[in-house]
């Protein structure tokens, strides 16, 4: 075994360009939302090919804003997979909607296609499609079973740069929304940003985002009459991203390419060196996956071939100084959820599997050979 070393579940690939970006906004006082979260958002979008992008605070707001724009309210639902962050499932809430579950693809993590169908009533208004770990969802196969009139949401937190069909995440359904958390490819501390093709949504999202205001404070700054407070039409909220943030998100918004080509060279490297462990299946890429973002590398440990379970393998691997975690979590098991909805965790076996046996292992961009031979061969010993 290699000398003992420390090896995150995920590092920020930030540094002296980052900082120095910051400094603009500190030295001319723009620091909450302005030029720079103006610049962020034309190149993001530009990037993901979309017409418009709209910078929050983070994913979650942003799923939130994106919801209220597609329509949903009191007597609605909306369809979420069952093994997902429970940010995806809290937003319908937000919006006096229901949630209604839906399994997941042991294989591939993300929604189940043969269980959606089951899942529409007359009162569905949207789905929400997850790119977990940086995996597009099937869009096609889903567009294919729900009718037109129900909107499709990405939640792509985890796929900035990922693409389906060679068509990027975030331009695939009526709007999509990406997360700059920490553990997120490209990051901005905390943060997100809402996409779409459609300018009436874009517009209602970016209203509610200023508290409602009919103009943004950028625009109301550089006016000839600053000093006017705008109207205030529809309820909002404060989802504004600051210049400090998209300063720093311009950076690691160049850098995206590179650091997405990294780890796919890393995961390929992974499932090379783990392909003879019979008992841990890396997550499943199907020839629909034209790009695989790698936000996380998990992989599912079979409880019927693992010599043990998957919380003592975590264990081990603590032991030796390499940081692991679930996947995600199954929301219909926690505990708000089961009891509020009476759901039992046999409901969704695949989301009930993959909460109980998924493990992420250590992948970012600044870690070196040396700790991938250290996670592959801790691995192997493992009996």
């Amino acid at each position: 075994m290699l000398e003992t070393r420390k090896i995150h579940i995920a590092l920020p690939s930030t540094g002296e360009e980052e900082w120095q970006a910051a400094r603009e906004p500190l030295l001319n006082g723009w620091l909450t939302q302005g030029p720079k979260v103006a610049e962020f958002e034309k190149e993001f979008a530009a990037r993901h090919t979309v017409s418009h992008g709209l910078a929050v605070t983070s994913c979650t707001t942003g799923l939130h804003l994106a919801l209220e724009a597609l329509g949903v309210g009191p007597g609605d639902e909306v369809i979420v997979p069952a093994f997902t962050w429970v940010a995806t499932a809290n937003v319908v809430l937000y919006c006096g909607a229901t949630p209604v579950f839906c399994d997941v693809d042991r294989e591939t993590f993300n929604i189940k296609i043969e269980d959606i169908a089951s899942k529409i009533t007359n009162k569905t208004k949207a789905i929400v499609l997850v790119h977990l770990f940086g995996l597009c969802a099937d869009v096609d196969a889903v567009k294919a079973i729900v009718p037109p009139h129900i909107k499709i949401l990405e939640d792509a937190a985890c796929a900035a740069g990922a693409s389906y069909k060679n068509r990027p995440a975030g331009s695939l359904g009526d709007m999509g929304v990406f997360s700059f958390h920490p553990r997120k490819s490209i990051t901005t501390g905390e943060g997100g940003m809402v996409t779409t093709n459609d300018k009436e949504l874009n517009r209602l999202s970016d209203i509610m985002r200023n508290h409602g205001a009919e103009i943004s404070e950028e625009a109301r700054h550089n006016s000839a009459k600053p000093y006017l407070l705008p109207d205030f039409k529809m309820l909002g909220y404060n989802y504004r991203m600051t210049d400090l943030q998209a300063a720093v998100g311009l950076v690691q918004l160049k850098k995206l390419d590179k650091f997405i080509e990294e780890r796919d060279t890393w995961a390929k490297y992974y499932i090379e060196g783990l392909k003879d462990i019979s008992w841990l299946s890396p997550q499943s890429t199907p020839s629909y996956c034209t790009q695989h973002a790698w936000q996380a590398f998990v992989c599912y440990v079979d409880p019927d071939k693992a010599p043990m379970p998957r919380n003592d393998i975590m264990d081990i691997l603590q032991s030796k100084g390499i940081a692991t975690r679930p996947g995600t979590h199954a929301v219909h098991m926690l505990t708000f959820y089961r009891e509020k909805y009476g759901i039992r965790s046999e409901d969704f076996p695949g989301a009930r599997d993959c909460d109980q046996n998924t493990m992420a292992i250590p992948l970012h961009n600044k870690m070196t050979k040396e700790d991938f031979d250290y996670v592959v061969e801790a691995l192997h010993a493992i009996n």
